[in-house]
C-alpha cells in the first residue's frame, strides 16, 4: 500500500535519533532530561513548563526530516510516557512498555475512536468491492466525459468536495477513494488530490450552515456561552455571525479552486505534479481488473453510485434520528455523528455486496475476499490514527495547550483579540493534531476575554466593536482547521492521505506550501485588518487577489494531461 509507507533505511534512522535522545536525556548530567524530574514532581504537572511541548515537537521533527510518520509518532509517545514518569534510566524503560500496554490501549478505549476506526475500514471495504465489481471503472468511464484533462478533473474532485459538506470524514473518504482511479487516469498526482479533499473536507464542514463540525462548533460556543455575564445571544447565532470572519477556510476553499482551474503549482507540489504527467502511475489492487475466468464484464456505475448514495443518505438520516431539536440546525448540533458514521458505513457495505451478488458479478466468497481486501488496505492509516490520538492524549495529560496558551496570555491591546486566537488555535492544533480538541480547548479562554474586554461590564458589547467579538470565536475555529492541515500528526490529514493512497509525509510536504499561504493571508491581510476596523468582504478581495498573484508569480505551469 503506498500511503504512510516505511522505508528500512527510514526507520532504522529514526530508531538510532531514538536511542541517541533516551540515552543523551538519561545519562548526561546537567541536561534537561535530569532537570526535568524534579520541575515535574514539584508542580505535579499543575504547572506546566516547557518540557510539555517535547513530545509533539520530537514527532513533528522526526516525522518531517526523516519521513517516516509511525516511528515519529511512538517516539513521541515514549517521549511524554517518560515526562509523566519522572524520567530516569528508570522510568524511561518503563514508559516505553507503558507506551504500548497503557497509553494505547486508553486511546483506543474511546467508543467514538472506535467508531471512526470500524467506520474507515467498512468504508475500504466497499471500495474493495465497487474496486471489483466494476462500480469504479463505471465512474471514471462516466466522469473522465466531464474531466478530460487534468485541470478539469481537479474541478470536478473539489466541486465533489462541497457538495459532500456535512462530515468532513465522509467527505475525505467518499471522494478521495472515488476520484483516485479518474485522477490517476489523468495522471494528477496522489499528492495533488489529497490537497483537494483535505482543503476541501474540514472547510467546508467548518462553515456549512449545517454538518457535523457546525454541531461541535455551536455545542462548544454555546458551553462557553452559558457562563459568561451579559451574553444572552444563541450560540447558532454567534456562530453564523462568526462565518464571514472564518477566513483561513474561505481562502483555503478559493485557493483550492485557483489551483486547479490556473494548472499552476509550486514548491514540493510542482515537483510531484510534473512527475505524475511524465509517467502513469499504477493501479492500486483493490481496484485491479477482476480474473475475467471468474468474473463477467460489468463496468457500470450503477454499481457504484448506488452504494455511495446509500453511504451518504445513511449518514444525514442518522444525523436526523440521533439530534433533537426543533430546527435542522439544532437537530444536527445535538446528533451523534459518530453512530451515524458506523451506520452509514455498514448500509454501504450491505448496499455493494446486495447489488454484486444479485447481479451475479461475484460470488459471495469473492464478494468477501474484495471486501477483506478493502480493509486490509486501511490498516496502516488505523496504527497511525491510533498512534496520534495516543500522543494527543499525553499531551493533553501533560497540559501542552494550557502552558502554550499561558506564555502568550499577557494583556492584549483589543484589536489583537482575532489575531492572537488564530495564531493560537493554530499552534495548538498543530502540536496537538487535533482541531476539534483545539476548539474545545481555546473557546472557553478566547469567548469570554474578548466579550469581557469589549464590554467592561455585563451592560452588552458596543455594536460597532462586534467584529472583534466574532472575529475572536471565528479565529479560534479557522485556526485550529490551519493547524490541522499543516500538522503531520493529525487524524484528518492521515485519513487525507489514506483516500488518496498517497504517502502521508509527501502529502504534508506538498500540502504544507500551500497552507501557509492561505494561512498567511487569513492573517496579514484579513485578521489583523479587521480588528483595525477594515470591512471583513474588503480583506478577502484582497486575499483572494495575492493568492491569485502568488500562484502567477511563484506557480510554474504543469500542463494538461492528454
Amino acid at each position: 500500500m503506498a500511503p504512510l509507507r516505511q522505508h528500512p533505511k527510514t526507520c532504522t534512522s529514526s530508531l538510532y535519533v531514538a536511542i541517541a535522545m533516551v540515552s543523551l536525556a538519561a545519562l548526561m548530567p546537567g541536561t534537561a532530561a535530569t532537570q526535568i524530574a524534579p520541575q515535574v514532581a514539584e508542580a505535579d504537572m499543575q504547572s506546566p513548563g516547557w518540557w510539555t511541548l517535547l513530545p509533539p515537537v520530537v514527532a513533528i521533527a522526526i516525522a518531517l526530516i526523516f519521513r517516516s510518520v509511525i516511528p515519529a509518532l511512538f517516539i513521541g509517545i515514549w517521549c511524554g510516557a517518560s515526562i509523566l514518569n519522572g524520567w530516569g534510566l528508570t522510568s524511561i524503560w518503563t514508559a516505553f512498555l507503558a507506551s504500548f500496554d497503557t497509553h494505547l490501549v486508553n486511546a483506543i478505549a474511546d467508543e467514538d475512536r472506535v467508531r471512526v476506526l470500524l467506520f474507515t475500514m467498512m468504508l475500504g471495504g466497499m471500495i474493495g468491492i465497487l474496486g471489483r465489481n466494476g462500480g469504479m471503472r463505471g465512474i471514471v468511464a462516466w466522469t473522465t466525459r466531464f474531466a478530460s484533462n487534468a485541470v478539469r478533473g481537479q474541478l470536478v474532485t473539489a466541486g465533489l468536495g462541497l457538495v459532500v459538506f456535512f462530515d468532513d470524514i465522509a467527505n475525505t473518504l467518499l471522494i478521495g477513494k472515488t476520484m483516485r482511479p479518474v485522477t490517476d487516469r489523468l495522471r494528477i498526482s496522489r499528492e495533488k488530490l489529497a490537497y483537494l479533499v483535505d482543503s476541501t473536507a474540514a472547510p467546508i464542514a467548518g462553515v456549512a450552515v449545517a454538518s457535523t463540525w457546525v454541531g461541535y462548533e455551536v455545542s462548544v460556543i454555546g458551553a462557553t456561552a452559558e457562563g459568561t455575564a451579559g451574553l444572552d445571544t444563541p450560540p447558532y447565532l454567534i456562530f453564523l455571525a462568526s462565518i464571514p470572519y472564518s477566513f483561513y477556510s474561505i481562502i483555503a476553499l478559493f485557493m483550492v479552486f485557483a489551483v486547479a482551474w490556473s494548472a499552476r503549482d509550486f514548491g514540493p507540489m510542482y515537483r510531484a505534479e510534473i512527475a505524475a504527467r511524465r509517467k502513469p502511475m499504477a493501479v492500486p489492487p483493490a481496484e485491479a481488473e477482476p480474473d475475467s475466468s471468474s468474473v463477467k464484464d460489468s463496468t457500470s456505475a450503477l454499481n457504484a453510485v448506488v452504494p455511495i448514495l446509500a453511504v451518504v443518505s445513511t449518514l444525514f438520516a442518522g444525523l436526523l434520528i440521533t439530534g433533537s431539536g426543533a430546527s435542522i440546525q439544532e437537530i444536527l448540533g445535538s446528533a451523534d455523528s459518530f453512530l451515524a458514521l458506523m451506520w452509514a458505513s455498514l448500509l454501504g457495505v450491505g448496499c455493494a455486496a446486495a447489488i454484486t451478488t444479485a447481479r451475479r458479478i461475484l460470488t459471495l466468497n469473492q464478494t468477501v475476499d474484495a471486501w477483506f481486501e478493502g480493509v486490509r488496505t486501511t490498516l496502516i492509516a488505523v496504527i497511525v490514527l491510533t498512534l496520534s490520538w495516543t500522543l494527543a492524549d499525553i499531551v493533553q495529560s501533560l497540559n501542552t495547550a494550557e502552558y502554550i496558551i499561558g506564555i502568550s496570555s499577557d494583556r492584549l491591546p483589543l484589536f489583537l483579540l482575532p489575531s492572537v486566537s488564530f495564531v493560537l488555535g493554530g499552534i495548538v492544533a498543530f502540536t496537538t493534531g487535533t482541531s476539534w480538541g483545539t476548539m474545545g480547548i481555546l473557546m472557553p479562554l478566547m469567548l469570554p476575554l474578548s466579550w469581557s474586554l469589549l464590554t467592561g461590564s455585563a451592560d452588552g458589547a458596543m455594536a460597532g466593536q462586534m467584529h472583534i467579538f466574532h472575529g475572536s470565536v471565528a479565529g479560534v475555529l479557522a485556526g485550529a482547521i490551519w493547524g490541522d492541515h499543516c500538522s503531520p500528526i493529525s487524524d484528518t490529514t492521515v485519513l487525507s492521505s489514506l483516500a488518496s493512497d498517497c504517502d502521508h509525509i509527501e502529502h504534508v510536504r506538498t500540502q504544507l506550501p500551500y497552507a501557509m499561504t492561505a494561512g498567511s493571508c487569513a492573517l496579514f491581510l484579513c485578521t489583523l485588518p479587521v480588528g483595525l476596523g477594515v470591512p471583513w468582504w474588503l480583506c478577502l478581495i484582497a486575499s483572494f487577489a495575492v493568492v491569485a498573484g502568488v500562484l502567477k508569480v511563484l506557480g510554474k505551469p504543469t500542463g494538461f494531461a492528454q
